[in-house]
């Protein structure tokens, strides 16, 4: 017996469909970070240059796990930028760690959806998962002494006063 295509093409988009309800999150909270120590982070950004958390010690970093398939990593990415454009990179990093996909896609990507912060390639997932990630997009909140305060899982509006306010109280008094 013969599959109609169209039959098919109905039944992939619904498993994306699915796997997108089931592994995107919307409405995120800040919470305090349970996970233990922080793990290593050391990943290739697009134009395959290593990046490490030690070399953002002294600095707030938000370490961002998204995919371009996940309509909420996408719908946040606007505020994530304007929440880095606000504080200054000399005060406030944004990483966004990108699950599983190539630079090409990536790139194709921030061409329609374009954003200043550094991307990371997590090719393999293992970073993802090393960091305790189930959900897209989920985002851990580094202070200055490199260890991980705050996790956020779902989808938040990262310019708001509760991010401006947390942010401001990890940061470095002078």
């Amino acid at each position: 017996m013969r599959i109609p295509s169209a039959f098919l093409f109905t039944a992939r988009a619904f498993i994306a469909l699915a796997a997108c309800f089931a592994l995107c999150a919307h409405a995120g909270e800040i919470k305090p970070w349970k996970g233990g120590k922080t793990p290593a982070l050391g990943l290739p950004d697009l134009e395959g240059r290593e990046h490490t958390l030690a070399e953002f010690k002294g600095k707030v970093v938000v370490v961002n796990f998204w995919a371009t398939w996940c309509d909420p990593c996408r719908a946040e990415m606007p505020s994530m930028q304007k929440m880095a454009d606000k504080f200054g990179a000399d005060k406030l990093v944004v990483l966004g760690v990108n699950y599983q996909e190539g630079a090409p896609r990536i790139q194709r990507f921030l061409a329609q959806n374009p954003v200043q912060f550094t991307i990371l390639m997590d090719r393999d997932g293992a970073a993802t998962k090393k960091w305790i990630t189930r959900i897209f997009p989920t985002s851990m909140i580094i202070g200055p002494d490199g260890r991980v305060r705050h996790v956020v899982v779902g989808e938040y509006e990262w310019d708001g006063p509760a991010m401006d306010a947390l942010i401001t109280r990890l940061l470095p008094k002078k």
